[in-house]
């Protein structure tokens, strides 16, 4: 796909560690070799035969993992594939040290072309709701619907709690970041993560919390950490810049497919004001606001975001059946209005 963004440094290619990716029930893991990537694909076992496919996409910071309940939820419905982005979870780094929203979403888009498994319906959290806005802009023939979880779209001013992240880009200000925080355990570590991406951290039960600070551990050991998140930041700010036709508001505009989009009422990074922009700007959208909720609503509210998704499911289906005139039921909701039960579940 075509970009304006900068050419990066190529990188020697890392090896992944050889211990594998902590899987969910019913979950299996694979690694697909592309043209530049070798990409940690996580698949959940569908509940169902000839179910359509659906591909999961982290955020920064984050992983496959990030989708294992949600697509747990969805197994019925779809057939759904989370690769771990290059550079993070259990993915190497790309072989050209790519990290910007084009070099991500040129590596989805190649998996997707790999696989053959276009349209597909294609979910995305935080930077990973940018990649796939610029998927599904550039190549609409391999997107059915688009669920976009607290993208990460410009917004002006920011939100002044998401400074410090974007600060990461900055150059000198990781290593001041590395000397105030080397004493830091990886228990600290992830109670901050937490306290930036969940609405009620508290939430987050023991159990879960050992668990992310045993692979937060294990991530701090890679070489090209730091790196891949650094150069992933940078990225997304560099975008936040971009004008014209590259601008991802302007590709947003550009996206034909039905769109779910769902913003938190307590998210730090992704203010739920923009929520405002966004259904004005995506062409067929329906909106699901859930007021508790922080960035990361799919590991927070995975109940009501599978709900959402499958309402704008029957809706699609329910237009599919009209406009060929083999519907014979009634549309629960219509052009950019959420439908009724995902309403009714958020207060909203």
């Amino acid at each position: 796909m075509a970009s304006t963004d900068a050419p990066q440094t190529a990188v020697q290619p890392a090896a992944v560690p050889p211990t594998g990716p902590v899987l969910g029930t019913g979950e299996t893991a694979r690694t697909v070799a592309l043209p530049g990537y070798s990409l940690l694909v996580r698949e959940a076992e569908p509940r169902g035969a000839d179910l359509p496919p659906a591909v999961f996409v982290h955020g920064l910071g984050g992983s496959s993992q990030n989708w294992s309940v949600l697509m747990a939820k969805l197994a019925d419905r779809v057939a759904g594939q989370a690769p771990d982005l290059p550079g993070f979870g259990h993915s190497p780094p790309p072989d050209d040290g790519n990290y910007t929203l084009a070099g991500h979403a040129r590596a989805v888009i190649r998996l997707l072309d790999a696989e053959a498994r276009g349209p597909v319906h294609l979910f995305g959290n935080s930077m990973g709701g940018a990649v796939v806005v610029k998927v599904a802009a550039a190549r609409p023939d391999l997107v059915r619907t688009l669920t976009l979880i607290s993208p990460a779209l410009p917004e002006v001013p920011p939100q002044r709690t998401a400074v410090p992240t974007a600060l990461i880009s900055v150059p000198g200000i990781p290593a001041l970041y590395l000397r105030a925080t080397r004493d830091w355990p990886a228990e600290r570590r992830t109670r901050e993560l937490l306290l930036l991406c969940y609405g009620d951290p508290d939430s987050v039960s023991e159990p879960v919390r050992a668990a992310a600070a045993a692979e937060y551990r294990r991530r701090l050991e890679l070489p090209y950490f730091w790196d891949s998140l650094v150069r992933s930041t940078r990225g997304i700010v560099n975008a936040y810049t971009l004008g014209g036709q590259h601008s991802l508001w302007r590709q947003a505009e550009r996206v034909l497919a039905p769109t779910l989009l769902v913003y938190g009422g307590r998210d730090r990074l992704v203010s739920v004001k923009v929520a405002r922009r966004a259904t004005r700007t995506f062409r067929d959208n329906r909106l699901l606001t859930i007021p508790d909720s922080g960035h990361v609503a799919m590991m927070e509210h995975p109940e009501l975001v599978a709900r959402a998704f499958r309402d704008l499911l029957d809706d699609v289906r329910y237009e599919e059946d009209r406009h060929t005139g083999t519907g014979t039921g009634s549309s629960t909701s219509t052009g950019s209005s959420p439908s009724p039960t995902s309403a009714a579940a958020t207060g909203s």
